[in-house]
C-alpha cells in the first residue's frame, strides 16, 4: 500500500493511501462547527493532513435496525465535530462523475465511514469517485435547542460537503459538472431536501433515492415544537450549550417520545424542517423550478416496512405482520416514490422507477429495508453479520450485486438514457 498526496483546491493537502488501483482518502474533514451552530467551511491552508483513517461519528444511541443490518459503526469513534467525508477513485481518475453518498438511519444513526458502505467494488467495475457524506443527526443535527432561528442544521452540514465536492473533487479526477447524490432511507429523503435549497444549485444534477419515506414528509411545525418543548423539559434547567452528551441523548428520547402522538410523521421524528433555513416553504414552486435540472431514480424494496412493523410487541409473529407491513410499504415508500416519479416528470424533468425484489433464500425478512445495501456497498465480509440476509455464508448475489452497481454507475455517467428498461426490477 502506497502513500499519495493529493492538493486540494481549497483546503490542506492530503495524503490518501493507494491500493489495487483506487486511491482512498478517509475522514476529511470539510466543515466546522460549535454545538447548534452553523457550519462553517475550512479555511484554505498549506499544510499536509493525513487521510488514511476513518473519520468519527456523530454521537448517537444505538440503531433501532441492527437487528436488519447488524452494527453498522462498531469500532468509529464519536465526536460532535463529525463533519467528515471519505473519497474513493480510481488511481489517476480523470474527469469521471461523481456519486455523493449520503447514509441513512432515521436521522437519529449511521455514518459514511462504516465499512459496510465501503464503495470500492462501485468504483472500480463503474469507473466512478465516489464521497460518503458524514453529517449531524438526532437533536444535534434536526432539534436547535440553543438558538431556534438556526435549524436544519445536519442539512447544512450536507450542503457544506456538496460545496467541498465543487471546490475539491477535480483534484481525485472527479468532474464537479457531473455529480449524482444518492441515499438510503433518511439519506435518500435527504436528496429530495437537498434539491429543493437554493443554495444547491450546481452542485448536483442526479438523483438515487433508495427507500426514501417519503410518506412521512409533511408539515412538522406542531411536532417540533411539542419535541423541543418535551427535550427542554428533560434537560431541567441545563442550558443545551453546556449539557453532557448523555444529556441531550436523554432529551431526544424524550423528544421521540412526545413525537409519537403525532401519528405517523413521528416514526422518523428527527428531519428537515420546511419553511426554516436553508429549506423553503415553496416547496411545490421549487419543484417546478429544479425538476428540468436534475433526472432522478427513485424507488423501493417489496418489503420495505417489514422491519419497522417487526417493532411490534413481543408475540408477534412475521406472517400476521405481513398484511401491516404491505400497506406500510405502499404508504410510506411506493406510492410516494412513484408519485414524486410521476409529479417530476410533469414539471418538466426526468425521472424512473426502481423496486427491489431480491433477498438471498430464507432471509427472514424478504426484500426488506436496506436489503439492497450489500448489492452496492462493503464486502461479504463486512455484511456477514447481517440479520436480514439470513444465516447463509456468501448469501449476496455477486452478480446482481455486479448489474445493480453498473446500473448505479451507468447513470451517474450517462442518466437515464444509460438505463435502457424502465422500471428497473432488482431481482
Amino acid at each position: 500500500m502506497a502513500l499519495r498526496r493529493i492538493d486540494t483546491k481549497r483546503g490542506p493537502s492530503l495524503l490518501a493511501q493507494e491500493h489495487d488501483g483506487l486511491v482512498h482518502a478517509r475522514g476529511i474533514r470539510y466543515a466546522a462547527a460549535e454545538r447548534f451552530a452553523a457550519p462553517v467551511p475550512l479555511p484554505t491552508c498549506a499544510r499536509l493532513v493525513e487521510a488514511t483513517r476513518r473519520g468519527p461519528v456523530c454521537p448517537q444511541l444505538p440503531s433501532r435496525l441492527e437487528f436488519v443490518t447488524g452494527p453498522v459503526i462498531n469500532g468509529l469513534a464519536m465526536s460532535e465535530h463529525c463533519q467528515v467525508l471519505s473519497v474513493t477513485a480510481p488511481a489517476y481518475a480523470d474527469q469521471l462523475p461523481v456519486m455523493v453518498w449520503l447514509h441513512g438511519g432515521a436521522y437519529v444513526s449511521g455514518s459514511g465511514e462504516s465499512a459496510k458502505y465501503d464503495p470500492d467494488a462501485l468504483v472500480a467495475e463503474g469507473r466512478v469517485v465516489v464521497v460518503s457524506v458524514s453529517y449531524r443527526l438526532g437533536i444535534l443535527g434536526y432539534l436547535n435547542l440553543h438558538d431556534h432561528e438556526t435549524e436544519n442544521l445536519g442539512l447544512r452540514d450536507q450542503i457544506c460537503a456538496l460545496q467541498w465536492v465543487r471546490d475539491n473533487i477535480a483534484a481525485f479526477g472527479g468532474d464537479p459538472a457531473r455529480v449524482t447524490v444518492f441515499g438510503q432511507s433518511a439519506g435518500g429523503d435527504s436528496v429530495v431536501s437537498l434539491a429543493m435549497c437554493p443554495e444547491t444549485v450546481g452542485l448536483f444534477s442526479r438523483a438515487i433515492l433508495q427507500s426514501a419515506p417519503l410518506g412521512l414528509r409533511g408539515d412538522r411545525t406542531l411536532m417540533t415544537a411539542a419535541m423541543r418543548e418535551a427535550a427542554t423539559a428533560s434537560l431541567a434547567g441545563v442550558r443545551p450549550i453546556e449539557a453532557t452528551v448523555d444529556q441531550l441523548f436523554d432529551a431526544q428520547v424524550a423528544a421521540i417520545g412526545a413525537a409519537q402522538r403525532f401519528g405517523s410523521i413521528g416514526l422518523m421524528a428527527f428531519a428537515p424542517i420546511v419553511g426554516r433555513a436553508p429549506l423553503p416553504s415553496d416547496i411545490e414552486s421549487r419543484r417546478d423550478a429544479v425538476a428540468p435540472r436534475i433526472e432522478m431514480l427513485v424507488g423501493y424494496t417489496r418489503n420495505d416496512a417489514l422491519p419497522f412493523a417487526a417493532m411490534a410487541p413481543r408475540g408477534s409473529r412475521l406472517r400476521r405482520l405481513e398484511p401491516i407491513s404491505r400497506s406500510m410499504t405502499r404508504r410510506i415508500f411506493g406510492r410516494p416514490a412513484i408519485k414524486l416519479a410521476e409529479s417530476w416528470t410533469a414539471a418538466g424533468g426526468s425521472a424512473a422507477t426502481f423496486r427491489v425484489d431480491w433477498s438471498p433464500p430464507g432471509a427472514p425478512l424478504g426484500p426488506c429495508h436496506c436489503i439492497e445495501l450489500p448489492l452496492l456497498f462493503g464486502t461479504p465480509k463486512s455484511w456477514s453479520d447481517a440479520p436480514m440476509l439470513g444465516s447463509r455464508p456468501h448469501a449476496v448475489d455477486e452478480e446482481l450485486g455486479r448489474r445493480t452497481r453498473a446500473q448505479w454507475s451507468r447513470f451517474a455517467h450517462d442518466g437515464l438514457s444509460g438505463l435502457g428498461r424502465t422500471p428497473l426490477r432488482i431481482a
